[in-house]
């Protein structure tokens, strides 16, 4: 493959460092009075951003999202924001902010949500571009503040299924650490090993390129050792530092050089249980990579799984050659629960595996994995 021949592309802007969301207000008044506020379910979280974007005369509309983007909650969302919405504000997790996303694509835009959806839908481009988004993560994990697509519930065909358009790509992302301070303890374990997940999958990935192969260098082996350092020691700014750089580094790399097997797996186990999307990668990922490793031929697709090999151990401890074994080891003592304790049953593993074959982010993936080595990475999970 051709390593050398790439295009990279990303939010308009972003801002990262402890404390910079203390500009938010003012740069999101610079793109419009007119505000919706895509938040949590709980409202005083986001309270902080409301008073002090009216102090500057916008006129704030909230949304709240209590759940992973479904239809419902998407329309809902869109109708919101036909009101005069001039700027969409996403403030929390990756469900918020992919809310936020898909309801700026879909405000402005003539043809109905399933035109735009892909796998059960037509998967057709947005032909009226986007409101602009603002984007301003909470969690460390899904670096959807830098991605061009919203992952949307589609509950008839118990399907997780992506709303994707280039035009999607916030016009501003915020990352500010402290924003995460505090998070607790099992989503930052979740959160955290979807975002070392994100920086692994496209090191590996058949797309990865020499930007995408700075970043995930960058952020492997310190999200690693972050998220160590949050489960097993506890709250620690300088952690959570590492592990926004690692999740906003994941964003990026997934964005230009694609995911592999995990997230194959995780999107339609995540449509079928209801299982949380982070806890399904955590559970998934060594497996994942040892199944890659089991059919890896090529020189250099086996050098960077020695780097990711290496990169777990200088983390975790242990033998190279025992590293993904070790890395499952120790996300079942931190309390991740296995895919059948998350809810995850014999009948949506199977629909999973033959779904997955076929699934975007396998295009991706460094070797082919048919439905039964699908199979057997999710019953090395279970």
């Amino acid at each position: 493959m051709n390593r050398s021949s790439f295009s990279f592309s990303t939010a308009g802007e972003i801002l990262f460092g402890r404390g910079c969301s203390d500009t938010a207000p003012a740069r999101i008044a610079q793109r419009g009075r007119n505000v919706l506020l895509v938040r949590g379910g709980n409202g005083a979280r986001s309270a902080w951003l409301r008073a002090a974007l009216e102090q500057l005369g916008c006129n704030v509309v909230e949304f709240a999202v209590a759940h992973e983007p479904d239809l419902p909650l998407v329309s809902a969302g869109t109708l919101a924001a036909r009101g005069g919405t001039q700027v969409v504000v996403g403030l929390g997790g990756g469900a918020v902010i992919d809310t936020a996303k898909a309801i700026a694509a879909l405000a402005p835009a003539h043809r109905p949500i399933l035109d735009h959806l892909e796998v059960v839908g037509q998967g057709l481009p947005l032909e009226v571009p986007p409101l602009p988004v603002v984007a301003i993560p909470t969690t460390a994990g899904t670096g959807a503040e830098v991605t061009r697509n919203a992952v949307i519930t589609v509950a008839e065909h118990r399907r997780k299924v992506s709303l994707r358009d280039p035009a999607m790509l916030p016009a501003l992302a915020i990352v500010d650490p402290a924003l995460t301070d505090g998070t607790p303890r099992a989503i930052t374990l979740a959160s955290g090993l979807d975002a070392v997940t994100q920086v692994i999958e496209p090191y590996i990935s058949s797309r990865a390129n020499p930007m995408t192969d700075a970043l995930c260098r960058s952020a492997i082996a310190p999200g690693l050792a972050a998220l160590r350092q949050l489960i097993d020691t506890g709250e620690d700014a300088r952690a959570r530092d590492a592990l926004a750089w690692t999740s906003l580094c994941g964003g990026l790399a997934l964005a230009n050089a694609g995911l592999g097997v995990v997230h194959g797996l995780a999107g339609p186990l995540g449509g079928l249980s209801g299982a949380a999307h982070g806890a399904i990668c955590g559970a998934l990922l060594p497996h994942g990579l040892a199944a890659n490793a089991a059919r890896a031929s090529d020189p250099e697709l086996l050098a960077r799984l020695d780097d990711v090999r290496g990169w777990i151990v200088a983390a975790l401890g242990g033998a190279p050659q025992d590293a993904f074994a070790t890395l499952a080891q120790w996300t079942a003592q931190a309390g991740l629960a296995g895919l059948h304790a998350q809810g995850v049953s014999d009948a949506d593993a199977h629909l999973a595996a033959q779904s997955a074959a076929t699934s975007s982010s396998m295009k991706a993936n460094p070797v082919v994995l048919d439905a039964r080595d699908l199979a057997q990475v999710m019953a090395a999970a279970w």
